[in-house]
């Protein structure tokens, strides 16, 4: 089937709304001590300026959104680093109901492009250590560890 990624519109705040609920909800389920419900995950206001951003994305799955990208461009310039300029995923998600059609692929490819287009030193992104299967996703589309968070409690 035929993955279409393209830029979001205003009128699909509720069918993304829905899918980073979806998500949300993953992360309650593994970190209650940290993540809780809230009905409004995607500030209305938030997603209004990232489509007029042009920084959140659908994919189209047989013409369902299956899918939602956020992303943040970064410029990192310090004395002591090199300067570099970065595509950051915010968000990514697919819908429950389309997990392992090959949707998180299609956003990587449309990244890479994305990148190349753009000039951009590299794509980052964070993962809950918790969520094995996008992290197995990440790793066999050649994602490395950058760095690693750590607590204590």
């Amino acid at each position: 089937m035929e993955i279409y990624i393209r830029n979001s519109r205003l009128d699909e705040y509720k069918q993304i709304s829905a899918i980073m609920k979806q998500v949300q909800q993953m992360h309650i389920d593994w970190r209650p001590d940290i993540y809780k419900y809230n009905e409004t995950v995607l500030p209305l206001e938030v997603y209004e300026q990232a489509v007029k951003d042009k920084t959140f994305f659908v994919a189209e799955y047989e013409g369902i959104i299956a899918g939602i990208l956020f992303i943040i461009y970064r410029h990192a310039e310090a004395s002591n680093l090199v300067t570099r300029n970065t595509i950051f995923v915010d968000s990514m998600a697919v819908d429950k109901d389309y997990r392992g059609k090959g949707i998180g692929h299609a956003f990587f490819d449309f990244l890479k492009e994305l990148k190349l287009q753009k000039g951009y030193d590299g794509i980052e992104l964070q993962v809950n250590a918790k969520n094995e299967a996008a992290y197995k996703m990440y790793t066999d589309y050649g994602f490395t560890k950058k760095s690693i968070n750590m607590e204590f409690l």
